[in-house]
């Protein structure tokens, strides 16, 4: 019998737990394609003067088999923002550290290929709880 293989994934994410818009990596902690696992990412936007910078990590827990998961996560995103606007968030710019969660379907190939996500995924920071908030990703799972 042939060793499971470690399930790998790069993806763009488009709200969800980067916020905006993030470049990220998933990968299982074992070798296996569902269990637990992380993922890690970056973002960033910027427009005249202004700036926003995201960096997601969470863990996440992956529940199916064959090309069809449910994913459970939890993380934190660190979120900068520069601008002289005022946001209930950031006030007038700053930083600060976002929790997040998850709550997505994944479809994610047997072996390799295209890979898409999306679900629910609240946020909580210092201000409040913003439970209906969505992300998108597609991706590539190697």
């Amino acid at each position: 019998m042939v060793p499971e293989k470690r399930a790998q994934n790069v993806f763009v994410e488009i709200l969800g737990q980067g916020l905006l818009f993030t470049a990220n990596y998933d990968s299982r902690f074992s070798n296996k394609r569902n269990g637990l696992g992380g993922r890690i990412g970056f973002g960033g936007i910027g427009d005249g003067g202004s700036g926003f910078i995201t960096i997601p990590v969470s863990l996440n827990y992956l529940l199916g088999e064959g090309r069809n998961f449910f994913e459970i996560g939890l993380g934190a995103t660190y979120a900068s923002l520069s601008t002289s606007n005022n946001n209930s968030i950031f006030g007038n710019g700053g930083s600060t550290v976002v929790g997040t969660m998850a709550f997505m379907y994944r479809l994610q190939p047997v072996n390799s290929g295209f890979a898409f996500r999306g679900g629910i995924t609240p946020f909580f920071t210092s201000t409040g709880f913003i439970p209906y908030y969505v992300g998108l990703s597609l991706g590539y799972t190697f």
